[in-house]
């Protein structure tokens, strides 16, 4: 049956690296690869950036070694699309070459310029129009502004403002395009009339042609040409499509395409998704309400500004030793990192992190929040830290899905995908600090999953989402609550909150 399957391909372009899958039209995965990549980073400024021609490179090392480890003809692959990460970007000239670095989702210099466009627009305006309850940093809108001010010549020369997926997309097919979801992150997008808002545009001294052509998740935008072909390895007879949003690939590719499911997403940083069948406004302005890679349907999506990434630091910064000795037994340095915190009982022996280490998500949406270890002795160890790292996640959790709770939203069940998925421990962590079952996927990598099945909905593979979600996910395992665990993080996640409120106004 194999000999005569095709195979779709999902690229799920994360904030630290880009995964490269090959499944084939039951879901299976036939070929993987991960290839890592890194920010210019300045924390006195706040300034987070990315080469792009870096990311490029990256991103043909990532296709070609999973094509590398594909059995078959590379025609086989009929379709590939790449999940996005929407709000990270550069600016391009006339002829279509970076015009300076990337900037980062991650980046707050624009702090300055959010406040401004907040005031001089209206903060009841933008959350009606783009869904977004409040001007933040990571928006590109207020980056355009920052250039603008900052840097007028690239401001003057800039013939298009790309989302770097757009770019990647770009050098597939030699076209620009934005995906609906994709473009709500970017603070000038339309959610209900699924266009560029004009109002901010022309706040922002920029035009329509200097931004992508929108288009809905799951259609074709074109053949691979000659030149990607011969950059990639990709055949030319190879159609790409229209991605997603990470967040809303990756909940498709949960199954997470009705409401009362939650998406939990542990990769470099925590995110959440509930889907809804139309708008609905957070009255407290803290949750957006974006668009969903699902034609007419909606969907809230929550963060923190960290999740894996505050173990990824604490494994690059702390732990050589480990890492050595993963390299020598040639094991994954996560395994050894988590065996080690499964030795400490919950809690910690009450050592409670707070994981602020770029700024805090919601519900606190305080960018000047920084990273704190509370209740360290001299009795804690490293095993300690890696578990209260873990632990730490799960409390930025438990007060997004109360957020959804308080908006009357219920939550039946947590769908864990990502890096974090991995881990048995980090998911039992998760379903006794939450209080709700955590499922687990056969794919972890749902991103790439979600968009290899919008690639099969453009190709006409499936006839719908339902069918897709119905073929090509299966599930796992489920982790239960455990009673006695509850109890212990209930009163830990308490002091988890206190520690917050006693310290905001310090940071």
């Amino acid at each position: 049956m194999g000999v005569f399957m095709n195979y779709l391909m999902g690229v799920d372009l994360g904030t630290t690296s880009i995964k490269t899958l090959i499944f084939d039209e039951r879901g299976y995965i036939a070929s993987k690869a991960v290839k890592e990549y890194s920010y210019v980073i300045d924390p006195l400024k706040g300034t987070v950036e990315l080469n792009i021609d870096e990311l490029w490179k990256a991103f043909k090392q990532s296709v070609k070694a999973a094509l590398k480890n594909f059995k078959f003809k590379r025609s086989r692959i009929i379709g590939l699309a790449v999940s996005d990460q929407g709000d990270t970007f550069v600016p391009l000239d006339d002829h279509f070459k970076p015009l300076r670095k990337a900037i980062a989702y991650l980046d707050n210099r624009s702090e300055e310029e959010s406040k401004l466009i907040e005031r001089e627009v209206g903060a009841d305006k933008i959350f009606k129009v783009t869904g977004q309850p409040h001007v933040f940093p990571s928006y590109p809108a207020t980056k355009i502004l920052w250039i603008r001010k900052n840097e007028p010549e690239v401001f003057k020369k800039t013939a298009i403002y790309a989302p770097i997926e757009s770019y990647l997309i770009y050098k597939l097919t030699g076209t620009f395009v934005c995906d609906y979801s994709g473009a709500t992150l970017s603070l000038m997008f339309d959610i209900k009339r699924k266009k560029w808002w004009n109002e901010m545009l022309e706040f922002l001294n920029i035009n329509e042609t200097q931004l992508p052509e929108l288009k809905p998740s799951g259609v074709l935008i074109g053949n691979v040409t000659d030149l990607a072909s011969k950059e990639t390895g990709l055949s030319v007879e190879t159609m790409v499509s229209t991605g997603a949003h990470d967040h809303a690939a990756a909940a498709i590719g949960a199954g997470n395409i009705k409401p009362n499911i939650v998406t939990e997403s542990t990769g470099a940083v925590l995110g959440l998704v509930t889907t809804l069948n139309e708008p609905v406004y957070d009255e407290k302005r803290i949750i957006p309400c974006n668009c969903h890679a699902i034609e007419n349907k909606y969907l809230l999506l929550l963060y923190g500004k960290t999740g894996g990434m505050v173990l990824k630091w604490f494994r690059d910064e702390f732990c050589q030793e480990e890492m050595k000795k993963a390299k020598l037994k040639k094991v994954d340095v996560y395994d050894i990192l988590v065996k080690k915190a499964s030795k400490i009982p919950p809690g910690s022996n009450n050592l409670i992190m707070l994981p602020h280490l770029m700024g805090a998500g919601m519900p606190e949406n305080n960018p000047k929040a920084r990273g704190v270890l509370f209740g360290i002795t001299l009795g804690h160890g490293k095993g300690h830290v890696i578990r209260a790292i873990m632990e730490s996640i799960a409390f930025m959790l438990r007060r997004n899905i109360e957020l959804l709770k308080e908006m009357g939203i219920n939550v039946n069940e947590i769908r864990s995908i990502g890096g974090g998925a991995k881990s048995k421990l980090w998911n039992q962590i998760k379903a006794d600090v939450t209080r709700i079952p955590v499922v687990t996927l056969r794919i972890e990598e749902a991103a790439s999953l979600g968009v290899a099945m919008l690639a099969g909905l453009a190709l006409k593979t499936f006839k719908s989402i339902d069918e897709a979600c119905k073929v090509m996910i299966h599930f796992k395992k489920k982790y239960l609550p455990n009673l006695k665990n509850m109890h212990i993080y209930d009163k830990q996640y308490q002091i988890y909150i206190n520690i917050y409120e006693c310290l905001k106004n310090l940071f």
